[in-house]
């Protein structure tokens, strides 16, 4: 039985090499291909995917905000990183959110075909550029000053996010963030205006002591403060 695929990127051209790609691909099976990740959950949930092909840069919600969405459904699903940029933060953040792998668009057909194939066998599939910045970051003290001071910085967020004393309304818009909605679009669902969103997103951050949507997405996943207000 071929290994479902989904595919999320902005890129018109290189969505469509991709499908053509695995198209000619007897073992894998696109379930879909996406250009940006609105209404992501129910996209997997619809699709139930065993491999995702996730592009960073994308309108509305990054692929690295994605990233933590999809394994908060479902944890088994295999998230692969295939974009251009090569920064450090980026990676490890992708990682830290739940990404299995890391690879540059630049990589052969052939690579990506092994990297999806690789990833659901178990593997960590990563281009070899991406590999050595990994490998150089852990191995230095740096890499157990990373996974000590995370590890507190996650408990600390948590007991905030416990405490944080979110609205209804910052509940709902902090769900629409989940669910991959942009501010404009947050705006139209609850008959508001863009300025009245940010203002919003200011008070959610300031109470979950937050700086970024990414970070706040990856929080509300965390602890679930944004799923009692489902409708």
């Amino acid at each position: 039985m071929p290994l479902r695929l989904v595919i999320f990127d902005d890129n018109h051209d290189f969505r469509e090499s991709l499908l053509h790609l695995f198209r000619f691909t007897p073992d894998v099976e696109v379930a879909g291909a996406f250009a940006d990740c609105t209404g992501i959950r129910e996209i997997i949930k619809d699709l139930e995917p065993a491999v995702v092909l996730m592009d960073i840069d994308m309108p509305g919600m990054n692929g690295i905000e994605a990233t933590a969405v999809v394994k908060s459904i479902a944890p088994s699903i295999q998230v692969v990183m295939l974009t251009v940029s090569e920064e450090e933060e980026r990676i490890f953040q992708a990682l830290r959110n739940g990404a299995t792998g890391y690879m540059l668009k630049k990589s052969g057909p052939d690579e990506l075909v092994d990297g999806v194939r690789l990833v659901s066998k178990g593997g960590s599939p990563m281009s070899p550029a991406i590999a050595r910045k990994v490998l150089q970051f852990f191995h230095g003290n740096m890499g157990n000053n990373f996974v000590n001071n995370n590890a507190a910085w996650q408990q600390q967020k948590t007991a905030d996010a416990n405490d944080s004393n979110l609205t209804p309304r910052e509940q709902e818009i902090l769900e629409a963030l989940v669910d991959g909605l942009s501010y404009k679009m947050i705006a139209a669902k609850h008959f508001i205006s863009t300025d009245t969103v940010k203002n919003h997103i200011q008070g959610i951050y300031r109470k979950l002591h937050v700086n970024s949507k990414g970070e706040a997405i990856s929080l509300a996943l965390k602890t679930g403060i944004a799923g009692n207000y489902r409708p």
